[in-house]
């Protein structure tokens, strides 16, 4: 049995990724912040099991993947999909915001990949790391946000490069306007009706809408198959043709 490990899963793109591995057959260890959430996603299905805590220090993250090994024995898939948006150009953004942005964004995606890298190296498994076509092209006022999600796919393509000679597979997603709580909130935070907000980022596509969190999970679940096997140190976006 294959076994995934997937952090921010309490919602959003880590919650389908979860579900959708549980659903191919896989084991899933869902990691998140929010228990009742978490439970949620484990209702689905009785191979997913839950990780609540926090990952903001390394320690943290090599104490989850500990626990997946001894939950499940292995780990073919490191899914890193937490993250967070908080908006502001250079003037606004505060230290405390640039620090928890990169924290969360790029620092904990190192350190689970730090830890999982043995583990991965006998399954000859992957990583798969969530960024977004804001790592691929500037966007405005979010500058923590583009610098993480930039320096993530940089970080995914060196180890996909040191990481090649052990078999194993390193590769970057990055999506557009996903809907996902994260997108709502930053709705809310800016003070702009969700649904109009919504609205607004779908024209800026070229297909006229956004994407669902599952739309994102299904090119997950590829990535870590068989199928994907000549695939490492890429960066997919999935935009609906927004990056073109």
């Amino acid at each position: 049995m294959s076994v995934a490990l997937v952090t921010g899963a309490s919602s959003g793109i880590g919650a389908a990724t979860a579900i959708a591995f549980a659903e191919a057959g896989w084991d899933v260890m869902a990691a998140g912040r929010d228990e009742g959430r978490l439970e949620e996603v484990a209702d689905v299905s009785d191979q997913i099991a839950i990780w609540a805590g926090e990952l903001g220090e390394s320690s943290e993250c090599d104490e989850l993947v500990s626990d997946t090994i001894d939950e499940f024995g292995s780990i073919d898939c490191l899914v890193n999909s937490a993250g967070i948006l908080l908006r502001g150009d250079a003037v606004e953004t505060s230290d405390e915001t640039w620090e928890d942005t990169l924290s969360i964004n790029l620092d904990i995606p190192f350190f689970l990949s730090r830890a999982a890298m043995p583990y991965l190296q006998k399954t000859r498994g992957s990583i798969v790391n969530i960024s977004s076509n804001w790592g691929l092209r500037a966007g405005e006022r979010a500058v923590a946000y583009c610098a993480s999600k930039g320096g993530l796919i940089l970080l995914t393509k060196a180890m996909a490069l040191d990481a090649a000679a052990d078999g194993i597979r390193v590769n970057a997603i990055c999506p557009g306007g996903v809907d996902t709580p994260m997108l709502a909130a930053g709705a809310t935070l800016a003070g702009q009706d969700v649904d109009e907000f919504l609205a607004e980022v779908a024209e800026f596509s070229p297909n006229g809408r956004i994407a669902t969190p599952e739309e994102v999970a299904g090119l997950v679940l590829f990535l870590a198959s068989d199928a994907a096997s000549q695939i490492t140190g890429a960066a997919i976006p999935i935009d609906g043709g927004l990056s073109a």
